[in-house]
Order: structure tokens, then sequence, then C-alpha cells
């Protein structure tokens, strides 16, 4: 499991590394963009059930940390899917549960429902 540390805070959201990669390339291109979205998912097993929500946005600092070495592979259909749900006015929601099985193979890059590409293949060769 990778981390995620949101704000200046020193506690740490544990997110699957396939998942935190893409979020990582999907929320440096949308806050590159100015553009700002939230971020939803549902407690683990390990704490009561319910549900967290955080807005990301240039101001909050972030920090992404990788519990494995290796690069991730990324997935040009999840990233466009991923984008279209941070756009929208529900935001992105995630499962974490989702992304505990074996990554896809694509680095493909992403295109958006407008056509504009959610991130441009030079990104996806560093952003992982």
């Amino acid at each position: 499991m990778g981390q995620l540390f949101y704000g200046n805070t020193s506690e740490s959201i544990e997110i699957p590394d396939r998942l935190l990669a893409h979020l990582k390339v999907l929320t440096a291109t949308k806050l590159r963009r100015s553009e700002s979205f939230t971020l939803t998912w549902r407690h683990g097993a390990d704490i009561a059930a319910g549900r967290q929500t955080i807005w990301l946005q240039p101001a909050i600092p972030l920090r992404f940390v990788f519990a494995g070495a290796e690069t991730e592979k990324l997935d040009s259909a999840l990233l466009t899917e991923m984008a279209r749900a941070a756009t929208s006015s529900t935001g992105l929601v995630v499962d974490f549960a989702d992304f505990d099985v074996a990554p896809a193979v694509s680095v493909a890059p992403a295109v958006l429902p407008t056509g504009e590409s959610a991130v441009a293949p030079s990104e996806l060769a560093t952003a992982a």
C-alpha cells in the first residue's frame, strides 16, 4: 500500500500503489491546469463503515509515497474514466479493493470526452 499525504499533516491515506500511480498522474495533470476536484473513497474494513472526501486543489500540499520500487503501469482507459469522473459534480469516487489486482499493461495516452488528452504522451513516460 502506498501513501498519500494531504495537507501539512503527518497522517497519510493508505492507497494501493496501482491506484496511487493513476491518482498521481490525474492529480498532477488537473492541478497543473488549475482544475480542482474531489476524491472520495470508502473506509477500509479496519475503520467503521463510512467514506471520506478530500478537496484537491493547487494550494494544498500533496506527497505520493509508493510501497513498491517498480513503476506502476498506467491504463489509459482507466485514466480517461477517472478524468471524466473528476470533472463531474460527484467528483472522483474510488474503491480501493478494485486495485488490489494485477495492473493493466496499457501505456497509451488517455483522451478525455472532449477529445483533449487527459495526459500528454510525454507525461506518461515520466509520470508514474
